[in-house]
């Protein structure tokens, strides 16, 4: 007997799409597979196809026409830069599905998210990527009922991590503006969408004491609690790609030493800049601060000017977004099924 699968992204009753978001470098991933190893939920790797689908749309036109859908359906399955290939899916088989479904962006990117939940017999989908973020406008455009969870790491430690990549070349300054622009971002989103659809949570208190924080999250989640999600490391292997080896880490038991280790990371100097930019946010969020003597006005001064340089770029593509609103063919959201017609085999 052939297995039932729908073309529409949504699956019946409700469940809602999750989104883990949050600076780089604050423990994202460790979060994905947390969550992953839940028996109802799947979170792939990194994808790299729903912002710059989203961003792209019109260049998709109209996608109640077949052959748009079709164009949009080979974009996201057939390129290397979306990161497809990472999910283990038969492009052929996806591409089909979205050709075949509901005629709205977000309904395409649903159906690739679902089709990898279904790999791995799940019922609920979603997605992991910092940079979403920034960018939860755009989500909740495509997903109006997505349920977002909100990683926070101590500022100081997420610099530092940064400044250890080898995919970061934006410097010091940039990696701290990061940290706050996250921070006050995220914060406006948490009180406009309230706890049912906002949750966050410490990456120190997850990895020190990971049971009580993935059972508060299943509440807000609505799923039972499962003892499997406190040991990611049994998914590590599977579901974090060999080639980021910065992602090392998760493939051992959960590790508190990486917590406050900006003491030793960061210079003098740089704590001072981290704590007079960053001070009255970390302290807002249970962090304590060091007494460390104010910075360099230069550097400060530096610092405000990337930062300021930083909002302003983020301020013009909100505006270039919402000029291309206006240009839309149709609907974006992804389209939710109404009745078991829907389905087919």
């Amino acid at each position: 007997m052939a297995t039932s699968v729908s073309s529409a992204p949504f699956t019946p009753a409700g469940v809602r799409p999750v989104f883990v978001l949050g600076c780089p470098r604050s423990g994202t991933t460790l979060l994905q597979l947390m969550l992953h190893a839940h028996p109802r939920i799947a979170l792939p790797p990194e994808t790299r196809f729903v912002l710059p689908a989203y961003e792209k749309r019109l260049r998709f036109g109209d996608l109640r026409d077949a052959g748009n859908r079709a164009g949009l359906a080979q974009w996201i399955t057939g390129r290397k830069e979306t990161r497809f290939h990472e999910l283990g899916l038969d492009a052929q088989t996806v591409a089909a599905r979205i050709a075949d479904g509901p005629p709205t962006l977000g309904s395409a990117l649903g159906i690739t998210l679902k089709a990898y939940a279904e790999r791995h017999g799940k019922v609920r989908w979603g997605d992991k990527r910092p940079a979403y973020a920034l960018h939860v406008e755009e989500i909740l455009r495509l997903f109006p009922d997505a349920q977002f969870v909100h990683l926070v790491r101590d500022g100081r430690d997420c610099v530092a991590s940064l400044l250890g990549m080898p995919w970061w070349h934006r410097g010091f300054h940039e990696a701290v503006a990061t940290w706050a622009q996250v921070m006050d971002t995220t914060r406006r989103h948490a009180r406009r969408l309230g706890p049912d659809s906002w949750h966050e949570l410490r990456f120190e208190d997850l990895v020190a004491d990971p049971e009580p924080q993935l059972r508060r999250l299943c509440v807000y989640l609505g799923e039972e609690y499962d003892p499997r999600m406190a040991e990611p490391r049994r998914l590590a292997s599977k579901a974090v790609p060999a080639r980021k080896t910065w992602h090392s880490r998760t493939h051992g038991a959960l590790d508190t030493s990486r917590a406050g280790s900006w003491q030793q990371r960061l210079t003098p100097d740089q704590i001072r800049l981290c704590e007079a930019a960053l001070g009255e946010r970390l302290v807002r969020n249970g962090y304590e601060l060091s007494g460390a003597v104010p910075p360099d006005p230069a550097e400060l001064f530096r610092y405000r000017r990337v930062s300021t340089l930083r909002r302003a770029a983020h301020a013009k593509r909100r505006l270039l977004d919402r000029v291309a609103r206006v240009r839309e063919p149709g609907p974006v959201s992804a389209a939710r099924p109404v009745t078991t017609s829907e389905f087919r085999a």
